[in-house]
């Protein structure tokens, strides 16, 4: 661990992550948090949720709960939060108005912030002459100095003031960042810090919540960075400790422009579940994107690991500082490995609620209907990549006969000797028995099915295998790409197979 990353003054280390409720959560939302918990947990720190919910334009009734369910959903779970409470609640900003006042009183009376009677139109104009005589952007000082009385004497002026900081000649632009070292950050004009219906902007908001929730380091995204001065600022200027700052860098599309939800839909965190993303491997993904891969002892380089692997060897000076870009085809590739990982009864369990979702499985399952997905879910654990994946493979096995349909394309992959081929195989499987207490080797078993299929198409009429089981794969199935033919035809049962062969051939 960087030393640089202790609070200096013995106090806990305390992080948290503030997402606003205006929608399907970001997925850098998660990002952010993944790394907040990493390093409290290595230093037995705490993690905070905060709702940042003053924005009540954009608000969204359903978004904090999102929030709550998609950061369980990934095991970022937290210490303290507006759903579990703590000893800094209220840990929704929206309930904390009465909080920001006394700070922006003390900014005013000690003449650090000013009352700003500009109206909207006045100060478009203001940006507008700026621009065109292409002069630095930023308040010009009406207000400053003046009294409301003496403000109203001139034009533009609105009779609900905003408050905004004094920003001195002298501010500091440059600071230590626990990743990028030292930063320098562009001047800031004088920023409000309450708005014209009294609530705090995020820049006041931010620093009063932090100070008063015991925040010791301040993660959040590098867009932030030309904001830290105004924050250093407030600090100083207030009297209040000042916290560790790190800025990650922006996730990234294969434009290398910052990932938005209005132009990536994998921007919303919500749509990995809805994917069939694990939780485990969209962490690891993350992880790798700000964070290097774990080098072994022979010097090799290992991309998958656990979060309590992350968590053990995190180090701050080792995050990237560079934007990574979002590469979902790794990500995956990630998702395929795990789903391989997973225990069968783990696997059928995840899957059940995409295939509730898609209509293969009633809300309510049978034994029996649970029972034949973990023989399916053996079968197809190795060919997805996705829990969706598994809807086409696995529906099939839940159709009545006469209602599986044979898609175009796997219907188009027939060849002629395909009528051929079904009548040998309808003739070779009738005898074989689907009693229990037939003999062994009588039973309607995938070896048993394999063993007479091979014999009467492949060696009987000198039919290469593809060309052999295509057919019945097609008619079984009723897909191009199906699980592994034998089996599901034991799993299926003598009576269905028998009827599904068939039905094939009855459409030739």
């Amino acid at each position: 661990m960087s030393t640089s990353s202790a609070p200096s003054d013995g106090r806990p280390v305390r992080l948290r992550v503030a997402p606003s409720p205006t929608g399907d959560p970001h997925v850098g939302t998660a990002y952010m948090s993944m790394f907040d918990l990493a390093f409290a947990r290595q230093q037995g720190g705490k993690f905070i949720l905060r709702i940042e919910d003053t924005d009540r334009v954009r608000f969204q009734e359903d978004s904090e709960q999102q929030i709550f369910d998609t950061l369980h959903w990934l095991g970022l779970n937290w210490d303290e939060g507006p759903d579990l409470g703590g000893p800094f609640e209220p840990y929704r900003q929206s309930e904390r108005l009465g909080t920001y006042k006394p700070y922006a009183d003390k900014l005013v009376a000690e003449g650090h912030a000013y009352n700003c009677w500009c109206s909207s139109e006045r100060l478009a104009e203001m940006r507008d002459m700026q621009q065109k005589t292409k002069q630095p952007t930023g308040y010009d000082r009406m207000c400053y100095g003046k009294t409301r009385e003496e403000r109203a004497e001139l034009p533009g002026f609105s009779d609900k003031p905003v408050v905004r900081m004094l920003v001195p000649d002298d501010v500091q632009l440059t600071f230590t960042d626990l990743i990028r070292g030292q930063v320098s950050a562009p001047r800031p004009d004088d920023q409000v810090i309450v708005k014209a219906d009294g609530f705090p902007t995020y820049h006041l908001a931010v620093v009063v919540d932090d100070h008063e929730m015991g925040i010791t380091h301040v993660v959040r995204g590098e867009e932030w960075i030309s904001s830290t001065p105004k924050h250093i600022l407030l600090y100083q200027w207030l009297g209040l400790p000042m916290p560790h700052f790190a800025h990650m860098p922006l996730l990234r599309d294969e434009k290398k422009a910052k990932i938005s939800k209005r132009k990536s839909p994998w921007a919303r965190l919500t749509w990995f579940k809805e994917r069939g993303y694990l939780p485990e491997a969209l962490i690891n993904f993350l992880a790798l994107l700000g964070y290097p891969p774990i080098i072994e002892s022979d010097g090799s380089e290992r991309e998958i690991f656990t979060f309590a692997e992350f968590t053990e060897r995190f180090d701050w000076s080792k995050v990237n500082a560079v934007g990574p870009i979002f590469n979902l085809e790794k990500l995956t590739w990630l998702n395929g490995h795990y789903i391989r990982e997973l225990e069968l009864d783990d696997l059928c369990a995840r899957l059940l609620p995409h295939l509730q979702h898609d209509g293969v499985l009633s809300e309510q399952p049978s034994a029996d209907d649970l029972a034949r997905l973990k023989r399916i879910g053996e079968l197809i654990q190795t060919r997805i990549t996705l829990l969706t994946d598994a809807t086409a493979l696995v529906a099939p096995f839940y159709l009545d006969d006469a209602a599986l349909e044979v898609a175009d394309d796997a219907r188009k992959q027939l060849k002629d000797g395909a009528p051929q081929v079904l009548d040998a195989a309808t003739a070779v499987l009738e005898p074989i028995s689907d009693s229990v207490g037939a003999s062994d080797g009588a039973q309607w078993t995938a070896e048993r099915i394999e063993a007479v299929l091979r014999e009467t198409l492949v060696e009987g009429l000198g039919i290469k295998p593809r060309l052999a089981f295509g057919p019945l794969r097609t008619a079984v199935s009723g897909q191009k790409i199906s699980p592994p033919l034998f089996e599901s035809m034991e799993i299926l049962g003598k009576e269905s197979t028998l009827a599904r062969l068939h039905g094939l051939r009855a459409s030739l």
